[in-house]
């Protein structure tokens, strides 16, 4: 049986996505997922539900790819405000400085010094934020579980499919979240 719905079988039990993420986001996190969903909602959805009623006016919708095309852009958009809006009422927003800001927790910016000199700086983000480009690893990651509750000049070990690094806490430091995003 072939279809585009057959995966090949995983065993739930060593399966990366069937484990449990948390639900923790930072507050500039959680306002950039509402603003996503109000564009989506305000914006985008009127403007291709306009679409498809300009183009399922033309006549015959089998062979109009205006209509199709369009039909699907807006079912995607559906199914994205729809997760958006069930995602944005399960996470809990990290509004506040933890009490201990000499340790790592949620939100912090971490800068590691591996073995050979060379530094890394990291932010501990949620699951739904994560941004390689800006080095912000989602608090599942095992760096960041490895980090969490550390303090400076503490030792991470950290497993890697190359083998175990090891890293330096060399700077703890925390964004205001008041302060709003920078």
């Amino acid at each position: 049986m072939k279809g585009r719905n057959m995966t090949r079988w995983r065993d739930p039990a060593k399966d990366p996505r069937q484990e449990p993420k948390s639900n923790l986001i930072t507050a500039e996190g959680a306002e950039r997922l509402r603003g996503i969903l109000d564009h989506l909602s305000r914006v985008k959805r009127p403007a291709l539900s306009a679409k498809v009623g300009e183009a399922a006016a033309l006549g015959d919708r089998s062979e109009n790819a205006d209509y199709t095309y369009n039909k699907k852009e807006l079912n995607r958009v559906i199914a994205r405000i729809r997760y958006l809006t069930k995602r944005l009422d399960e996470l809990q927003v990290v509004d506040r400085l933890p009490a201990d800001t000499d340790k790592v927790f949620f939100g912090a910016f971490v800068t590691l010094e591996d073995e050979e000199g060379e530094e890394l700086r990291i932010r501990i983000v949620g699951h739904d934020e994560t941004d390689t480009a800006k080095r912000w690893i989602s608090v599942d990651a095992p760096l960041a579980r490895a980090l969490l509750g550390k303090t400076l000049d503490d030792d991470v070990t950290v497993k890697a499919p190359a083998g175990d690094t090891t890293y330096i806490v060399t700077e703890i430091t925390y964004r205001d979240p008041t302060a709003g995003a920078r």
